[in-house]
């Protein structure tokens, strides 16, 4: 598996198929790795690699990548390092697919160089819902524990304001509606089903989003093969 270095941050990193690029952010919450797409409805690895150089990573500090956790860090440091992993493979412009958390990672990247993306793909978008913040806090404590036991020396404080950088917004945590209403970026959404991905937030991306589509079904069996021919159309209608 490559491994990719820059300043004090290493990025695991698979590649698959070729063609025009397509950088992956992979669900899993804090742990977003490559292996959550192998579990996923459908495997973009798999079946987007025939058509394109699909990039997938292990997000900073989940899988076998890893960086220092400071207290000024959040969304901005993920597209940082998305971004300097696209440098280090050459890479101007491309496609980004995210799943669950990475959909929000992919948002944060266009926030950060919308002339470096041509597409987007959100995946069950995560996003605030009727039951609050509490869900996600919980997920990111979950994480920490596992932290805490592997680096005794992770320090508490830089902890908890990495938790409130990256969840005490609201809406999709990473950008604002107001971003997202001026966002010319053509986006697919793939819409959530459930607290962690609420569907009107799905509904909501699509209703301000100026350049977006929306797959309403997509996880079951008899709905996931249209989309993902849907997904791959999309996606090679806009390979610049």
């Amino acid at each position: 598996m490559p491994i990719f270095k820059h300043a004090d941050v290493r990025l695991n990193y698979e590649e698959y198929g070729s063609g025009f690029p397509l950088l992956l952010m992979a669900p899993g919450g804090m742990r977003s790795q490559i292996d959550f797409w192998h579990r996923s409805p459908f495997d973009p690895t798999v079946e987007l690699a025939g058509s394109f150089r699909v990039i997938a990573m292990d997000q900073r500090n989940a899988g076998q990548s890893h960086a220092p956790i400071r207290a000024g860090d959040g969304w901005h440091t993920y597209a940082a390092d998305q971004l300097a992993l696209l440098d280090h493979l050459g890479i101007r412009q491309c496609h980004i697919m995210g799943g669950c958390i990475g959909s929000s990672y992919c948002l944060g990247l266009i926030k950060a160089a919308p002339d470096r993306i041509a597409a987007a793909v959100l995946q069950n978008p995560i996003g605030l819902g009727p039951d609050g913040i509490a869900r996600f806090h919980n997920m990111f404590e979950d994480w920490a524990a596992e932290v805490r036991r592997s680096r005794p020396e992770a320090d508490e404080a830089a902890l908890t304001a990495l938790r409130n950088n990256m969840f005490s917004g609201d809406f999709v945590f990473s950008v604002t509606r107001d971003f997202v209403r001026s966002c010319l970026t053509p986006m697919l959404i793939l819409a959530g089903s459930d607290p962690f991905h609420p569907t009107e937030v799905s509904l909501e991306l699509a209703r301000l989003a100026p350049n977006s589509e929306l797959i309403m079904e997509w996880k079951t069996p008899d709905a996931v093969g249209a989309a993902v021919q849907r997904v791959r159309a999309y996606l090679e209608d806009r390979v610049p």
